[in-house]
């Protein structure tokens, strides 16, 4: 199982179809193959070697889906980054991942002296924007034109594909181990959940580096389809795309569905040619998905759910299920049922399996599962037990397969489609002189599902405001895992039996009345 197999076959298939549509660049799919064997060719002539770790930070881009095959064809290892990430996190990365070649477009250039100077391990910067190129750093066009095409190093199977790092519940990223099975049995998988076909057009407006956008590299590739780029998600950008390029499919997280919703474009736009929105990362709010049926009244809808451990999908809220009415209504509070990859239990403590409607642990097992943590054996053993991988996430399996979600075993809040880690929250908070400890809990919130919550105590004498500690925190994490508001209080907090918080305590004044403890 090759993840190039799936581009060598679409340039074979379909040569002079069109594989990518990125501002005023399209290229076929034959093109596409040619660039991708002479970017592997340039990155092997700048010192890749089978395994390593290629960094990429940049905006969508027709050359992010180059670089990411480039990279296998070529031996390597992919590593998109975040492109929130403080300048901090993502010298952490590189230099845990032990990465020596850097992608960066002309968003990130003028972060990169930066970056360098905390990763001195990265050799190489390359250049992959628009525009004249910055001092210190190789083009990308440049180096793929004068380079020779090389041929497919032929890894595969179990062999690493890509590290992709996720928040950590010690406080640092964790970086998630992806095989070329992984992806080539979630692309297989996936195409036919989301019901694409020959010829399908994409649009990339969720942003690439996220795995949940990253699953239609492979999928759209399968079937010849077309990858229509935007550099990032606006509403306005992603409705005038819709209307000149026609899409069939798009992935949008639930937040990026209320905005289109609320949109004065949308009124005027056409939209006739989708026939599905897929959504996830965060499930959606009833009032928002019932809004999106008037919106789109002939698009079908599908809800995916997993995580980048899963590669990253586990199940599946079919289009059928999306339903008022009727027999198959009842089931939009449902995450899906398992896919046709993978296996799913719920579980107890002990790692039993627990009756129909118990709720426990969801456990996944299946090809799409990670290799592991990069680096860290523990977290990897405590994650995969006897071949279950333990998703963190709590609910119950009713009668005909379908999970609901009750609450995370991990101290995890998904905030707009992205992970935070309280602890890295946590961590940030510590470092400020006048904080003596602080709980982070995620809160309801009708825009983003949750919302990152910061409970302080001070230290005896010191003063802070909320504004000091928001600024504190965006100087050293990503904006999206800062808290957006702030209590303080001088009581202890509440302990458990072990001495640990008992955040659940603590976040039932902000739920009562929901129907669940996570959004």
């Amino acid at each position: 199982m090759q993840i190039s197999s799936i581009l060598r076959r679409a340039a074979q298939i379909n040569p002079d179809g069109i594989a990518t549509i990125c501002g005023a660049r399209r290229h076929s799919w034959s093109q596409v193959l040619d660039r991708v064997a002479r970017l592997a060719g340039a990155l092997q002539a700048l010192g890749m070697k089978p395994g390593d770790r290629v960094a990429l930070l940049s905006l969508n881009s027709d050359r992010f889906l180059e670089y990411f095959y480039a990279t296998v064809w070529g031996g390597g290892a992919m590593m998109p980054m975040n492109i929130r990430w403080a300048v901090p996190e993502c010298a952490y990365a590189l230099n845990d991942a032990g990465a020596e070649i850097l992608l960066v477009d002309e968003s990130f250039a003028a972060a990169a002296p930066a970056i360098r100077a905390a990763a001195p391990g990265v050799a190489t910067v390359i250049y992959c924007g628009d525009g004249e190129t910055p001092e210190g750093m190789l083009n990308y066009e440049t180096i793929l034109a004068a380079a020779e095409p090389v041929a497919d190093a032929g890894r595969g199977d179990d062999d690493l594909a890509g590290i992709f790092y996720t928040g950590g519940t010690t406080g640092f990223p964790k970086g998630v181990m992806l095989s070329h099975t992984n992806f080539y049995v979630s692309a297989m998988s996936n195409v036919s959940e989301l019901a694409l076909h020959d010829g399908s057009v994409y649009l990339h407006a969720a942003p690439m580096f996220h795995i949940a956008d990253l699953l239609w590299f492979t999928a759209v590739t399968v079937v010849m389809g077309t990858h229509v780029i935007i550099p990032a998600f606006t509403p306005a950008a992603t409705l005038a795309a819709i209307a000149r390029h026609r899409p069939s499919h798009v992935l949008l997280v639930p937040v990026m569905i209320q905005m289109v919703l609320e949109s004065p474009d949308l009124a005027t736009t056409d939209c006739s040619s989708l026939r599905m929105i897929a959504y996830g990362a965060s499930p959606i709010t009833d009032r928002v998905l019932r809004r999106a049926f008037d919106a789109f009244p002939d698009v079908q809808f599908l809800q995916a759910f997993g995580q980048t451990e899963l590669s990253p999908v586990a199940t599946i809220l079919s289009p059928e299920y999306h339903a008022l009415a009727g027999p198959k209504s009842g089931k939009l509070r449902a995450a899906g049922r398992p896919t046709r990859v993978c296996e799913i239990r719920v579980v107890d403590e002990a790692g039993h399996e627990v009756p129909r409607g118990g709720i426990g642990e969801i456990a996944v097992r299946g090809p799409i599962c990670m290799l592991g943590y990069w680096n860290k054996p523990e977290a990897t053993a405590e994650t995969i037990r006897e071949g279950w991988l333990h998703t963190g996430d709590a609910g119950y399996m009713d009668e005909d397969g379908f999970i609901f979600l009750m609450d995370r075993v991990k101290d995890m809040i998904v905030s707009g489609g992205e992970n935070v880690y309280s602890t890295e929250v946590e961590n940030a908070l510590s470092q400020h002189p006048a904080v003596a400890t602080s709980a982070v809990i995620g809160i309801p919130s009708e825009k983003w599902g949750e919302e990152v919550h910061a409970i302080v105590i001070l230290a005896p004498g010191a003063e802070a405001t909320a504004e000091d500690l928001s600024a504190h925190c965006h100087s050293l994490i990503a904006g999206y895992k800062c808290p957006r508001s702030f209590s303080f209080r001088s009581d202890p907090f509440p302990l458990s039996g072990a001495n640990k918080v008992l955040k659940t305590e603590l976040r039932k004044p902000f739920w009562e009345g929901h129907a669940r403890q996570i959004a």
